[in-house]
């Protein structure tokens, strides 16, 4: 992961000298200034993409400057992210969005994500690839049709589609990416850029079939998918160099099948969201702690 760049906006002399003993008088009064705010005077100009992960969908309150099909909210990592930074946050994150629709409007009156970009932004998250190709949804509504079939014994969801799921993340899903963070890195390119992986879903065996109707032996081929699909993340992140925050340890054991006072991820039954299999608040907090510890900030 590269170290987080900040641009220096050019000062005349004297300001300079004054800003330095403000800076000085601040400091001794009130102890460090954060990185983030130190680096330049103004807020740093914030821009959110990405999908239902980053919009936070299914919690409430809702966001009142989202198009109600976005499912957004003002709990999502980006404002936490924002409001710890002081930052002035341009979130256009959408539920349901795909690579493509960084390019292109998802809904009408939703403009392309990549609209939000500019050449003085300083800051880029997001949070995509999961929708492309069905990944989850496709995935998670196969996986549980036919487990409840078996009423959760076996692995009938790895007998019955094999490796195509993951086939279609390494062959499609990759380099969807790699062109979507370099979109990015075209249209901003002095902005520090992170891309967040997924949280986990599963656990790693067993499951929890009353929450989450998916057979015992599916739930590694599930674990498995979604390790995949973090994967190709990280390796298009690392061909364009741009920071991976990687969840895959800090959210072990806050899957879906977790208590509720544990759990990141709410189940798809008997859970506390509008919207299943989604983070809960405690995982979007949980995420933005994430990014903001693998930016630097």
């Amino acid at each position: 992961m590269h170290a987080p760049r900040r641009r220096r906006r050019a000062l005349t002399a004297g300001l300079a000298t004054a800003g330095m003993a403000l800076a000085t008088a601040l400091v001794t009064a009130a102890g460090p200034v954060p990185t983030a705010q130190a680096a330049e005077g103004d807020p740093l100009r914030y821009v959110a993409l990405g999908d239902s992960y980053s919009a936070g969908s299914g919690i409430l309150p809702l966001d009142p400057g989202a198009r109600p099909l976005c499912l957004r909210t003002t709990l999502n990592y980006p404002n936490a992210v924002a409001d710890r930074l002081g930052a002035d946050l341009t979130d256009v994150t959408c539920g349901g969005a795909q690579t493509k629709h960084f390019a292109e409007s998802q809904y009408p009156r939703v403009p392309a994500q990549f609209d939000a970009l500019t050449e003085d932004t300083d800051l880029v998250t997001l949070t995509i690839g999961g929708n492309d190709n069905s990944t989850f949804i496709g995935a998670l509504l196969a996986c549980g049709s036919i487990g409840a079939l078996t009423a959760g014994h076996g692995n009938p969801c790895e007998r019955a589609y094999g490796d195509r799921f993951t086939d279609q993340v390494e062959d499609s899903t990759y380099p969807a990416l790699v062109a979507a963070l370099q979109g990015i890195q075209e249209r901003s390119p002095d902005a520090d850029v992170a891309i967040v992986g997924y949280p986990w879903i599963v656990p790693e065996t067993r499951g929890c079939f009353a929450r989450m109707p998916i057979a015992r032996g599916d739930i590694p081929y599930l674990r498995d998918l979604q390790s995949t699909l973090n994967g190709v993340i990280e390796r298009a992140a690392a061909e364009t160099g741009v920071t991976y925050v990687d969840l895959a340890e800090v959210s072990d054991g806050h899957d879906a099948c977790a208590a509720r006072g544990e759990r990141w991820i709410e189940p798809l039954l008997f859970g506390t969201n509008v919207v299943p299999v989604h983070p809960n608040a405690r995982g979007e907090s949980a995420m933005a702690d994430a990014a903001l510890a693998a930016l630097g900030y």
